[in-house]
C-alpha cells in the first residue's frame, strides 16, 4: 500500500555563484549558472568525445575546442580547464572547480570514465544524455508558445476593448438614462477600474510571484503543489512522463558509467526538480542501503505506473538495471513526444472556448442596455 504522502526534505540551495580559478578568473568575473546555454555544454561534449576517440591528448583536444567557442564565459572556462590539466589536475579535478557550469552528474560521470580507461565513451554518453534532455525541454517549450501567444493577444485585446470602447457605450446609456442590468454594470466597474488602477496590472503579477516564492519555501506547501503538477488536467501526465524519463536516463547513464548506485542516487535526487520523487529517490536509497530494493518505493511514490516499476524490478533480478532503465527513458521519451502533440491539440479548442465565453460575455453585457433603450422607445 502506498504510504502516506509526507513533505520530502528541501533540496540543497543552488550553490552561489563562485569565483573561476585559473587564467580565465582576472578576466571573466564569475561564472553564474545559466549563462552557458544546454545546447553549448551538449555541443561541448560532443566535440569532446570526438577528438578524445581519435586518440589526441587530452591537452590538445581542450585546446582545440578552446580555440573553437565563441569569446564569453564558457571560452573562459575551457581555457583554465585545460590550464589545469596541462598543469598536472585530471580533468574531472578541474571540471570540479566550475559546478555552476559542470553539474555533479558530469563531474561524476566523468571521473568514472578516468578510472575506467573510457573518457571518450563516457563523453559519447553524456552528450547523448545532454542532447535527449533538451529536445525535452525545447519540445514542451515549444508546445507552450502557442497558448502564451494566444491568450497574451486576446488578454490585450480585452483590454482594450475594456479601456477605450466600454467608457464610450457607458457615456451612451447614461445619457439615455438606461437602466443597466448586472453583467452590464459589472463590466462597467472592471473599465472603470482598469482606468483608474492601469498601473495595478503590472505590478499585480509581479506582487503574486513573489507571494508564490516566498510560500514555495514552505516544504508542505511546495510538496502540495509538486503534488497537484503531476495530478493537473492535460499537463499532469507530461510532467510526470517527463520527470521519469529524466530520472530513469540519467540514473541509468550513471550506472552504465560505473557510477556506484548509492552515489548515482544522490546525484539523480539533487537533480530532481519535484519534490514527490525527489521523495521516491530518498527512499530508494535508504532501501539500497538497507540491502533492500528500488521496486517497492518507486512504487509507493505514485508516479511510476506498474510497467516501469516491473521493469526497474526485472533489471536487478538480472543485473541490467542500467541497459532497463536506459530501455525505460526511451519508451518515455517517445511517449512525451506524443503527450505534447496531445496537449496542443487539447489547449487549441480550449483557448477558442475561453476566448469565445469573454467575448460572448462582453458583447451580451453591451447590448443588453440596448436592447432596454429600445423598448423604452417603443414603449413610448
Amino acid at each position: 500500500m502506498a504510504t502516506a504522502a509526507r513533505p520530502a526534505a528541501r533540496k540543497p540551495a543552488a550553490a552561489k555563484p563562485v569565483a573561476a580559478t585559473g587564467k580565465g578568473a582576472g578576466r571573466g568575473g564569475f561564472f553564474r549558472r545559466g549563462k552557458v546555454p544546454a545546447k553549448v555544454l551538449a555541443d561541448f561534449t560532443s566535440q569532446l568525445a570526438t577528438v578524445v576517440n581519435a586518440g589526441l591528448p587530452l591537452v590538445r583536444c581542450l585546446r582545440i575546442l578552446e580555440a573553437q567557442q565563441k569569446p564569453g564565459p564558457f571560452q573562459l572556462v575551457v581555457e583554465a580547464v585545460a590550464d589545469d590539466v596541462e598543469g598536472g589536475a585530471t580533468l574531472s579535478e578541474s571540471l570540479a572547480k566550475y559546478p555552476q557550469v559542470f553539474d555533479r552528474l558530469y563531474i561524476n560521470m566523468v571521473r568514472a570514465g578516468e578510472a575506467g580507461g573510457v573518457l571518450g565513451t563516457i563523453l559519447e554518453r553524456l552528450a547523448t544524455f545532454a542532447q535527449k534532455t533538451e529536445t525535452i525541454k525545447r519540445q514542451i517549450r515549444s508546445a507552450m508558445i502557442y497558448p502564451i501567444m494566444v491568450l497574451s493577444f486576446a488578454g490585450l485585446v480585452t483590454a482594450f476593448v475594456l479601456a477605450f470602447v466600454v467608457p464610450k457605450f457607458k457615456s451612451i446609456f447614461e445619457s439615455f438614462g438606461a437602466e443597466m442590468p448586472t453583467p452590464t454594470l459589472v463590466l462597467m466597474t472592471l473599465s472603470d477600474f482598469i482606468l483608474d488602477w492601469w498601473y495595478l496590472l503590472g505590478l499585480v503579477p509581479v506582487v503574486v510571484v513573489a507571494l508564490w516564492r516566498v510560500a514555495l519555501r514552505n516544504d508542505s506547501f511546495a510538496y502540495t503543489v509538486d503534488r497537484w503538477k503531476l495530478k493537473m488536467p492535460l499537463v499532469g501526465r507530461l510532467q510526470s512522463k517527463t520527470i521519469v524519463a529524466r530520472f530513469a536516463r540519467t540514473l541509468g547513464t550513471l550506472l552504465a558509467s560505473g557510477v556506484p548506485i548509492l552515489e548515482s542516487l544522490a546525484i539523480v535526487r539533487a537533480s530532481i526538480p519535484n519534490l514527490v520523487l525527489e521523495e521516491a529517490v530518498g527512499d530508494v536509497h535508504d532501501a539500497i542501503r538497507e540491502g533492500e530494493t528500488m521496486a517497492e518505493p518507486l512504487a509507493d511514490s505514485g508516479v511510476f505506473d506498474d510497467l516501469v516499476v516491473n521493469m526497474i524490478d526485472v533489471g536487478e533480478e538480472t543485473g541490467q538495471l542500467d541497459s532497463m532503465l536506459l530501455r525505460v527513458a526511451d519508451n518515455y521519451e517517445d511517449e512525451v513526444d506524443t503527450e505534447v502533440a496531445g496537449v496542443l491539440k487539447a489547449i487549441e479548442p480550449l483557448i477558442i472556448f475561453v476566448m469565445a465565453i469573454v467575448v460572448g460575455g462582453i458583447v451580451v453585457s453591451l447590448f443588453l442596455p440596448v436592447v432596454k433603450i429600445m423598448d423604452t422607445f417603443q414603449g413610448a
